[in-house]
């Protein structure tokens, strides 16, 4: 195996207390040595790499998104819309996707992250109507492509207007038919190796979109096959209120009551909870994704990040779909997090190293992938984002960690996932991205059409 030496690079941010000023060793796809300031490798090496103008983070994780939504940003009748109208008039419209339509969406939404410098994607995909019955599938096939790592959830819909729920009826699906499929997708594409490229997690979307019965089924079947499971709780003050109105209780004690309030648990947004809440959800290591762009943009409130924290919980970072949070950055997604969260709890304790923290090890942690992934340390895998300092808003700079947010980087200059270049010169190695966008642009305009 040839070994390369990531050597002497500007600065290191590495998520933990270890020393790696003098560089990386990296040989088989995993980090095996950090080389201390001034000194040199204590293993042999193939080729070095010169990172001298280059700050190095662990590859940014995105630990919640909407990768279909890419086709629908910006769009006119609901950009000033909050969650349930925002909803209630895009529904129609993503119902109409085709499978060529997600797999483009598909791979803009994972490009734009990895040029931000992410290297691991969980996608939260519940749209299944007719035409799209086999929508994981379509995104294993456009991911592969890019060379990044993901985490495909397997959504679902079973509450359609007709019972109570905010979907409409001709876009949810039977019991059933989500479980089947939900146990496919799991056999045949979730791997539980260290270098895992491809995991599946089950995902039902939200309380007012599916029913309790699949909630319960979804957190049997994910505990029998060992696998994570995810849905949107507490965004929003109408989604508490819909709660108390069908079933008769907070969104806290309805996740306690279908079998959710565990570790295997993480929760898209988490805003809207109380003292006694946030405790349970700690005690119970339940994980908690911050979405701070989506949460403004549909003024859904604040996420109490650091209560959280306090409680037990973990905290990560997503960009959430890109027609709320709109943009697929997960670097602009760290610096957003962390001014927002100034504004509650002060400049003192939203430090930029926790801000990344959340988009490295917290968001490892939410998916299960802590132990190998989201650290810059000995065995783990090597995912690597890599910036440059030399743009205008950099000049003057003086702690190239803290200026990486501070002064809005939004690109990152190289990225490797498994030991391999997937982004070099800011460039995507494995897809033609001019290509891509005269297809993306034309789907967008198609499905509005329909």
């Amino acid at each position: 195996m040839r070994c390369i030496w990531i050597k002497n690079p500007l600065a290191v941010f590495t998520a933990n207390e270890h020393d790696a000023r003098g560089g990386i060793l990296i040989s088989d796809g995993k980090i095996i040595e950090l080389v201390a300031l001034n000194a040199l490798p204590t293993l042999p090496y193939d080729e070095v790499f010169d990172a001298k103008d280059l700050v190095i983070l662990p590859g940014l994780i995105n630990s919640h998104h909407h990768f279909y939504q890419t086709l629908t940003r910006a769009w006119a009748p609901v950009v000033n819309a909050p969650l349930f109208p925002w909803l209630k008039t895009l529904y129609p419209v993503w119902a109409k996707l085709n499978p060529e339509q997600l797999h483009l969406a598909t791979q803009v939404a994972l490009s734009e992250l990895l040029l931000s410098g992410c290297t691991f994607a969980a996608d939260h995909h519940y749209l299944f109507p007719n035409q799209l019955s086999h929508a994981i599938d379509v995104q294993v096939e456009a991911s592969k492509d890019l060379g990044l790592r993901v985490m495909l959830t397997r959504g679902s819909m079973s509450l359609g207007e007709d019972a109570g729920g905010l979907p409409p009826q001709h876009t949810v699906q039977d019991m059933d038919s989500i479980l089947k499929d939900s146990e496919r997708l799991i056999h045949r594409y979730h791997q539980r190796t260290d270098d895992a490229m491809i995991n599946i997690a089950l995902a039902p979307c939200s309380p007012f979109s599916v029913t309790p019965n699949i909630m319960r089924e979804s957190a049997k079947l994910a505990d029998e096959l060992d696998v994570r499971l995810h849905t949107h709780l507490a965004e929003t003050l109408d989604e508490e209120n819909f709660c108390l109105e069908m079933f008769g209780m907070r969104t806290v004690d309805y996740l306690e009551s279908v079998g959710w309030l565990n570790s295997r648990t993480w929760l898209a947004h988490g805003i809207h909870f109380n003292a006694d809440e946030i405790q349970r959800l700690g005690q119970a290591q339940v994980g908690i994704c911050h979405c701070p762009h989506s949460n403004m943009r549909l003024a859904s409130g604040i996420c109490p990040t650091l209560d959280l924290m306090h409680a037990g919980s973990t905290i990560g970072l997503g960009v959430d779909g890109s027609a709320s949070g709109d943009a697929s950055n997960l670097i602009l997604e760290a610096r957003q997090a962390m001014y927002l969260q100034r504004l509650k709890y002060g400049a003192e304790v939203i430090t930029p190293e926790l801000a990344l923290k959340w988009a490295t090890q917290g968001s490892a942690q939410l998916l299960g992938r802590e132990k190998h992934l989201g650290q810059i340390a000995e065995g783990f895998q090597a995912d690597l984002a890599m910036y440059r300092l030399d743009d205008i808003r950099f000049s003057g700079t003086h702690d190239p960690i803290a200026a990486l947010l501070l002064c809005g980087a939004d690109r990152a200059e190289h990225v490797m996932v498994n030991g391999k270049w997937v982004v070099k010169a800011q460039q995507l190695v494995n897809l033609d991205l001019e290509e891509l966008l005269v297809k993306h642009r034309q789907a967008a305009k198609d499905l509005l059409a329909a």
